[in-house]
């Protein structure tokens, strides 16, 4: 029975060990830290937060595989009362309804957009320079970049397809992701895994390997640079406060590319009765500080949660740093991020390198492309 190591237990690692598992291999997963998920893993109630959306798509192959195996767990969609909060912060105003120059822009979703030009001069081209600063600042919460219209289009333009479809594929799943990282580790050990938590690795173990780590961590073990492209910086704000029928659900940030969501509306166990969890979230401009980042968010706060600071029960902030995954330039795609098969039995998962998907889909698309490789 061929024996597989995989360093690292956040998503990638999880997928990789299960799917090479699944396969007949002997699998060990080794994680540096005590616990598993890496950045998935949320705070433990009764405020439960993460690092950033937390939201799954049920259009895609990391539902469907994780489905395939029963490990969802309870989930909802986008509530009828959460659709009634959601609100657009364009003008420096909190409005109910879109700019009207956004409107066609998200009529025309049979399109292809162009690899080599970046998203905000396609728009534009087509529907002028408002619409394009609109869609662009859209997608700041798929991004955590401050100028998704930078990107390549082709890269922008079917994650905005997704994120804003007509019938949302976002489904929430109660309690948070962490049910999700026990609910994966248990099923990698019924099928054979040995998991090592606390198991800091220093040096590249025999192949074949998954590298499921960050590509410093992995660059570090492989002992040769893995260029990383450009990823989200962002800061973030996390806030229990005693609910108030006032507050919106979401404020999508058309000036500025934020984000704000309260996820106690589809999921009321993250906080205890009668508060509501929100997290906002803003990209951060070159050279700007946290302290500088969070003012603008906390203004953003201000429109989303009338008189918040009264209300608040628990607040956390922090700066997300490269962890929206690969973001890919004008004349890139995701086929152009390091590769999954490094030679000699070493592969690499995660959200930074050659696969295609929104979000966590990378990470899942990696792993078991890397799973398959070392297996075969």
């Amino acid at each position: 029975m061929q024996r597989i190591t995989v360093v690292g237990g956040g998503f990638a690692g999880l997928v990789a060990a299960i799917t090479c598992a699944e396969a007949g291999a002997r699998v060990r997963l080794l994680e540096a830290h005590h616990t598993l998920g890496g950045r998935a893993r949320a705070t433990v109630g009764p405020y439960v937060a993460h690092d950033g959306p937390h939201v799954l798509y049920r259009d895609g192959p990391w539902w469907r595989w994780l489905a395939g195996r029963d490990l969802i767990g309870r989930s909802s969609g986008v509530p009828l009362s959460g659709l009634a909060g959601f609100r657009f912060r364009h003008g420096g105003r909190l409005r109910r309804t879109p700019p009207p120059a956004l409107l066609p822009v998200l009529a025309r979703r049979r399109r292809s957009a162009p690899v080599d030009v970046d998203f905000h001069t396609w728009i534009s081209r087509h529907h002028g320079e408002a619409a394009a600063s609109a869609a662009a600042n859209l997608m700041g919460v798929a991004t955590f970049d401050a100028d998704p219209g930078r990107l390549s289009a082709a890269f922008v333009w079917p994650r905005l397809l997704r994120v804003f479809a007509p019938s949302p594929p976002a489904r929430y799943l109660a309690g948070g992701w962490n049910g999700l990282i026990d609910r994966l580790a248990t099923h990698a050990r019924t099928r054979g895994v040995t998991i090592e938590t606390g198991a800091r690795v220093t040096e590249l173990p025999p192949p074949p390997v998954i590298v499921a780590t960050t590509l410093d961590a992995a660059a570090r073990l492989l002992g040769t640079a893995l260029p990383a492209g450009p990823s989200g910086r962002a800061v973030l704000l996390d806030l229990a406060v005693r609910a108030d029928r006032r507050d919106a659900f979401v404020v999508s940030d058309l000036d500025a590319a934020g984000w704000l969501e309260r996820y106690t509306v589809p999921d009321p166990s993250l906080a205890p009765t009668g508060e509501s969890l929100a997290q906002a979230q803003l990209p951060l401009l070159d050279g700007e500080g946290k302290a500088g980042g969070l003012a603008r968010l906390e203004a953003l706060t201000d429109l989303a949660l009338p008189g918040w600071r009264d209300r608040t029960t628990w607040r956390r902030d922090g700066v997300a740093n490269r962890r929206s995954g690969a973001l890919d330039l004008p004349g890139h795609t995701w086929r152009d991020r390091p590769a999954v098969d490094r030679g000699d039995g070493v592969y690499l998962a995660g959200d930074m390198v050659a696969a295609p998907g929104l979000l966590s889909e990378v990470s899942f698309n990696s792993a078991v492309t890397a799973s398959r490789l070392a297996v075969s």
